[in-house]
């Protein structure tokens, strides 16, 4: 009887194990943690591909808004509120004429129209240098006012006369020239010469001596040229610090033409 129980007992014991395994719950597998992205300066950097993957791919929302549109860069014309006045019969018919002619009135008129004195005065002075009668041609007196313009950095003359000199030359060229530095650009003696005396007289009129007047002479300039060559310089000095002070813009129309 003892050994039937030793081995009824031992034979128990399998069973009861094979059972409390049935018994307890199943481990399941764990889940592969999600990786995690390191983020750089607010951008999330793509997870690495596994071997014998295809590259990881990002996704980017589109951004659909669109760019504000720039504002006029001639408006207002100058900085000063200064307001117009009544157009005289004389300006009324110039300020016509530049419209059919030119396709628009440049903003200098519109500028100097608070006053009539002072337009008809203006109008008359810039017609007489740059459109009467000289010895320069209207392309070198162009020139002179665009190498002035450039040593003050005036935005609106360099901006106006830089299309004038590219009209009247045929070449853009000549046009970037004049407007960043005159020395790079082809000239001939006789402009150089020209060029030289008005950018001194901008720059360091207190050194014109005869030995500068000399070499104008020496390249073909008569004396009445001489003055024309400094009356030029002299008015677009003067028009080159006003327009500064008033923040003249110009024409949107100028930035375009001749090129």
């Amino acid at each position: 009887m003892p050994k039937s129980s030793k081995t009824s007992k031992a034979a128990v014991k399998p069973i009861m194990a094979k059972s409390a395994a049935a018994k307890s719950p199943l481990i399941k597998p764990a889940k592969a943690q999600p990786s995690l992205r390191a983020i750089k300066g607010g951008v999330t950097t793509p997870p690495k591909s596994k071997p014998g993957a295809g590259p990881a791919k990002l996704v980017m929302k589109a951004v659909s808004a669109k760019p504000a549109p720039a504002p006029a860069d001639d408006a207002p014309v100058i900085a000063l509120n200064l307001a117009p006045a009544k157009l005289s019969p004389a300006m009324a018919a110039y300020f016509k004429k530049c419209q059919d002619k030119l396709g628009f009135v440049p903003n200098v008129l519109v500028a100097y129209a608070f006053d009539m004195a002072k337009l008809e005065t203006f109008v008359a002075m810039y017609n007489d240098l740059m459109l009467g009668d000289s010895g320069l041609s209207k392309l070198e007196r162009e020139m002179i006012a665009v190498a002035v313009s450039s040593q003050n950095r005036c935005y609106y003359c360099l901006t106006a006369h830089g299309a004038a000199v590219r009209q009247y030359s045929g070449s853009p060229l000549l046009g970037e020239h004049m407007t960043m530095n005159y020395r790079v650009a082809r000239l001939s003696k006789r402009q150089r010469a020209m060029l030289d005396f008005a950018v001194k007289l901008t720059v360091s009129p207190w050194t014109v001596e005869e030995g500068d007047r000399e070499r104008l002479r020496r390249a073909g300039f008569t004396d009445r040229d001489i003055w024309d060559v400094s009356a030029v310089a002299g008015f677009f000095n003067m028009s080159n610090r006003v327009a500064s002070a008033a923040d003249m813009r110009p024409n949107a129309a100028y930035h375009g033409q001749a090129r």
